[in-house]
């Protein structure tokens, strides 16, 4: 590998949506000799590239772009079988000595490539919320205590006044009857242990990321979303694969159908992007603190720094 980046393996580049990653990733990529990994539960769709601001052929062709559109709409594709694809990613760009770096705004999928994907099944709603009742009567101490006749190695793991990871390990034991422990041992480890990475969050201004929100959708129509989404309607495809409910495409298919004008399915479009840039604010600082949160023009120096180039 480059001497640049022998410690470093990997790139990780987050942020909402419009914030400017996918530019970022490929100026990154031909200064260090990288290749950009799509982390973007949207943008594996072939039938979406418009709708959901994949890069353009152009860009494409300047760097390697791994993990764009190579899924069919028809697939219902997870977190699972995008970390398998990712886990040959990563295999290619060290073979070729490349910098891999994963740009997108799917939490979940960064998350799974940093700290592996758990096997743990959905817990039942009503569990979760019988196990949080008893936390607010009885007290954290409490349920340490009924967590260690159920599954001591939880228990004795977790400090006793922790009361989420508590509640977590006795409501998994409830529902399934295993340990938390158990279904770890099944999940599937990290691609990218910690310390292996540099992470970045890009935190745009909201005002200012809400105009660019607005101003991409109606470049989005310029470049032809509308033709895309009614070529994915004439599919009648089920509506509820992910696909089907990528940000824009629901009430465009609507308006297809003639149940709306197109000034009111662009309107939900662009009001449903806003909200999922803000969801993407609060996950990241929730579920991934250990991502650096830095401004689009802050961006470039914390790479030289993280020692991402040369």
């Amino acid at each position: 590998m480059n001497s640049h980046h022998e410690s470093l393996e990997a790139v990780l580049i987050a942020g909402p949506t419009a914030s400017g990653k996918s530019a970022l990733a490929l100026e990154l990529a031909q200064k260090a000799g990288g290749v950009v990994i799509n982390a973007d539960s949207m943008q594996v769709y072939h039938d979406l590239r418009i709708i959901t601001a994949r890069p353009t052929p152009h860009e494409e062709a300047l760097v390697p772009h791994r993990l764009y559109g190579h899924v069919d709409a028809g697939v219902n594709y997870s977190a699972g079988a995008w970390l398998a694809d990712a886990g040959r990613m990563l295999a290619e760009a060290r073979a070729q000595h490349r910098l891999p770096i994963f740009v997108g705004g799917t939490g979940l999928y960064l998350k799974a490539l940093t700290r592996g994907l758990s096997a743990v099944p959905p817990i039942p709603p009503e569990i979760r919320e019988r196990v949080r009742a008893r936390l607010e009567r009885d007290g954290v101490e409490a349920l340490h205590g009924q967590l260690a006749e159920r599954d001591r190695a939880s228990a004795e793991r977790l400090k006793p006044r922790d009361r989420t990871r508590i509640a977590r390990a006795l409501e998994v034991v409830e529902a399934t009857g295993r340990s938390l422990t158990d279904w770890h041992r099944e999940g599937l480890p990290p691609l990218l242990p910690q310390g292996t990475f540099r992470a970045l969050f890009l935190e745009p201004e909201r005002e200012a990321l809400y105009a660019r929100i607005d101003a991409r959708f109606d470049a989005m129509f310029q470049a032809g979303a509308l033709e895309e989404v009614a070529n994915l309607a004439a599919r009648k495809l089920d509506s509820l694969l992910p696909a089907m409910k990528a940000h824009g495409v629901p009430p465009l298919i609507r308006h297809v159908r003639g149940e709306l004008t197109l000034a009111e399915a662009a309107a939900i479009g662009r009001a449903d992007t806003r909200h999922y840039a803000k969801r993407q604010f609060t996950w990241f600082r929730h579920q991934l603190p250990d991502f650096a949160w830095v401004k689009l023009d802050e961006a470039r120096g914390w790479l030289d720094r993280a020692g991402a180039r040369s």
